[in-house]
């Protein structure tokens, strides 16, 4: 039996990413079920899969897994030879604290600056509190890099789930056109150039859903 994962939105559920650019990234096979949010019928559908009341939800068999981060760590013991997170003790430890840090944390960029990648928005004017996110990730992002990516363009040197967990951050900051260094541009455009993160895009723009809280207050 193969591995069903359901999930929001392609256009705006960040969480519903982070699974999936895993999976699809590093080829684990599975099908998905796409559940729209801001339907009649959401609450129902998703209830009826997700202990939560919420997606993702991965279900595997009779096992159901909810919570981002919960399914990537299912994932990591039920196919150990998929690179999920690096071999190297203190790089997956790395990769763990980062991943966790941004489950979290940076709540006030994440209410801000909503993910939709069907549109592109003139800069907003930024809270202290966002700005000292994007700060934040800036400096977690170059140390990270400088300490363990090596020969690698991701920030542990080869794609890995903290890159995934922090993928749709990357789309906030692009989306929203936010001034990062150019370190920071650089490893947002390979996550944007990355496969799987296109497929994820290709199909978010071919869906007819629209959901205008996610535009409101944004030019």
């Amino acid at each position: 039996m193969s591995l069903k994962l359901v999930i929001a939105n392609k256009c705006y559920s960040s969480w519903s990413m982070r699974p999936w650019l895993v999976m699809r990234a590093l080829g684990v096979p599975f099908d998905e079920r796409v559940v729209p949010l801001r339907t009649p019928h959401t609450k129902e559908l998703i209830s009826r899969l997700s202990p939560s009341g919420k997606v993702p939800v991965l279900i595997d068999g009779d096992a159901l897994v909810w919570e981002s981060l919960a399914i990537i760590e299912y994932l990591a013991e039920k196919f150990p030879q998929v690179p999920i997170w690096p071999k190297d003790i203190f790089a997956r430890a790395q990769a763990r604290s980062i991943a966790n840090e941004m489950h979290g944390g940076f709540l006030p960029l994440r209410q801000a600056l909503p993910m939709n990648l069907a549109k592109r928005f003139r800069t907003p004017q930024l809270s202290e509190d966002v700005q000292a996110n994007v700060a934040r990730i800036e400096q977690l992002w170059r140390e990270t890099a400088a300490e363990f990516a090596g020969r690698g363009d991701f920030l542990l040197g080869d794609f890995c789930a903290a890159d995934a967990m922090f993928a749709p951050v990357v789309t906030r900051l692009d989306t929203y056109q936010i001034p990062v260094a150019a370190d920071t541009r650089r490893y947002m455009d390979t996550i944007l150039n990355h496969p799987a993160f296109l497929a994820w895009k290709r199909e978010a723009l071919a869906e007819t859903w629209v959901i205008t809280d996610y535009e409101a207050g944004h030019e």
